[in-house]
């Protein structure tokens, strides 16, 4: 009796797994919810990408006024797709747009911006990680927006797309604005 618990006690730890692993293969990972939400940004201070023209950022730049910061990279195929709707957003919002430019080389940022537009008003480097890890980010693209007061208020885990930004990112950044 012993031999036959020991048998199947792996074997139904095992399928239990499986079960788990299974119902989660499909799930949005836009659902996952930021512990940041609705706290105070992490304090940090960014440099900015040599050759883009544009100043780095730190936590104090983002008071005064609703910001969109956007985590990218220019070897992240997702940020391409959504490079184009960053744009869009400037264009129709005028909100303040800081690119959190994750483990890039300089040089190759600025050829993917030289090449897609640049939106952004300024391009911190996150050469270390270090910044992206304080924020909570899994994975590039990323989207937050904070309001005035410096607090993140909304969180978009991957690219963002045409429904996205009508559904969810405009109506964050109007609600920033109004709150």
């Amino acid at each position: 009796m012993t031999r036959v618990a020991l048998v199947l006690l792996p074997l139904l730890l095992l399928a239990a797994l499986v079960a788990v692993f299974a119902m989660n293969m499909d799930r949005d990972p836009s659902l996952i919810r930021s512990v940041l939400i609705d706290k105070p940004a992490p304090a940090f201070a960014l440099a900015a990408v040599a050759g883009t023209g544009k100043e780095g950022f730190d936590t104090a730049s983002l008071a005064g006024e609703v910001t969109v910061v956007n985590v990218f990279a220019s070897w992240c195929i997702p940020c391409r797709d959504e490079h184009p709707l960053l744009e869009v957003l400037k264009q129709r919002t005028g909100v303040r747009l800081y690119g959190l430019n994750q483990r890039d080389a300089p040089e190759n940022a600025v050829a993917f911006l030289s090449e897609l537009g640049n939106p952004y008003d300024r391009i911190g480097a996150d050469s270390d990680n270090r910044v992206s890890i304080d924020w909570g980010v899994y994975g590039v693209p990323e989207t937050f927006v904070v309001n005035a007061r410096g607090v993140i208020v909304y969180k978009h885990v991957g690219p963002i797309t045409p429904d996205s930004l009508e559904r969810e990112v405009l109506p964050a950044i109007e609600k920033a604005r109004a709150g």
